[in-house]
């Protein structure tokens, strides 16, 4: 059996910023520090993290006062941050930087007197964490159905902004739909988009191509790795979200000569591993990787964990 791997697949720079966050957090401040949600969306790493000592709460009540909570990476509400301060904990912030500026650009467009449009998924942690800080009524729309439902004015000042993990394709149809319908909308550049979630994309297409199954690493609650396998599965190809190996049945590669891996944006390449030894159990097999994108991004750390100790106690 061929196995062709993307490129790039797995973690982005985001990801790798809020592992690293929650890590030296650990280092500096000993067990345990309290994560707000799973820091990212994939059951390995938080295990692995829970294993350090790493906690992992619904909410900031579950923090004892002054301890040191961190924010996972999909963002929170500023009702969260207000309620964090009340409580005296040392807060890190490893919200991704491009859910930040997402966060920013909102603000900016309700500033200057415009109704926005958030383009995401109904109850997604990113999605209720933009809503939550923008100071008024976020209108959201998951679907170019919904642009038609929208009770507004025709000529009402708009702007829309998108969750990150939606690519420029996921967005496409529904932005066109608004601009036919209203008169008077903005949004930010194509080039806002997150890089990851459309270099994964576009990977995936490419690989769909070149083999008979595709596999998805990634966890069920992972909006862009269940994309990623609706991607494969809209080409045609037998497509099969996976958490690791332990999830691969061996009916899914009866006949198949080539089966393409990809992974979501928060699973780790031991997952991909994983998969690929099970893969092994099957029968020999050849692992290659198709040419692809080089990423090449990384993301600064909180100050708070980049100074010397000493400083901090200045």
């Amino acid at each position: 059996m061929r196995v062709i791997l993307a490129q790039p697949r797995g973690f982005c720079a985001g990801v790798v910023r809020a592992i690293e966050i929650v890590d030296r957090a650990l280092q500096r401040h000993g067990a345990p520090v309290y994560v707000r949600h799973e820091i990212v969306h994939n059951r390995h790493v938080v295990e692995n993290l829970r294993s350090k000592g790493a906690r992992f709460v619904e909410e900031l009540d579950e923090v004892p006062h002054g301890a040191v909570a961190i924010f996972s990476a999909h963002g929170v509400a500023q009702s969260v941050e207000r309620d964090a301060d009340a409580r005296g904990l040392d807060v890190l912030d490893a919200t991704c930087p491009l859910v930040t500026k997402v966060h920013v650009q909102g603000r900016q467009y309700v500033a200057a007197g415009r109704t926005l449009i958030l383009i995401g998924h109904a109850g997604h942690p990113e999605v209720e964490g933009t809503i939550g800080q923008i100071p008024g009524k976020v209108l959201l729309v998951q679907s170019e159905a919904e642009v038609a439902t929208l009770d507004l004015p025709l000529d009402t000042p708009l702007a829309y902004v998108t969750q990150t993990t939606l690519s420029v394709d996921d967005t496409r149809g529904i932005i066109e739909a608004l601009m036919r319908r209203f008169s008077n909308i903005v949004g930010p550049d194509t080039r806002d988009i997150c890089y990851a979630t459309q270099n994964r994309q576009a990977a995936v297409r490419e690989l769909s191509e070149q083999v008979d199954v595709l596999l998805v690493v990634g966890a069920t609650n992972s909006s862009n790795s269940n994309r990623l396998r609706e991607i494969g599965a809209e080409t045609g190809v037998p497509s099969y979200l996976v958490a690791d190996g332990s999830e691969i049945k061996p009916e899914w590669f009866a006949g198949a000569d080539a089966v393409g891996i990809t992974a979501g944006a928060s699973a780790p390449e031991e997952m991909v591993e994983h998969v690929i030894d099970a893969l092994r159990a099957l029968g020999p097999v050849e692992v290659t990787t198709m040419a692809g994108r080089e990423e090449k991004v990384e993301f600064k750390l909180p100050a708070k964990l980049t100074e010397p100790v000493a400083a901090r106690q200045v």
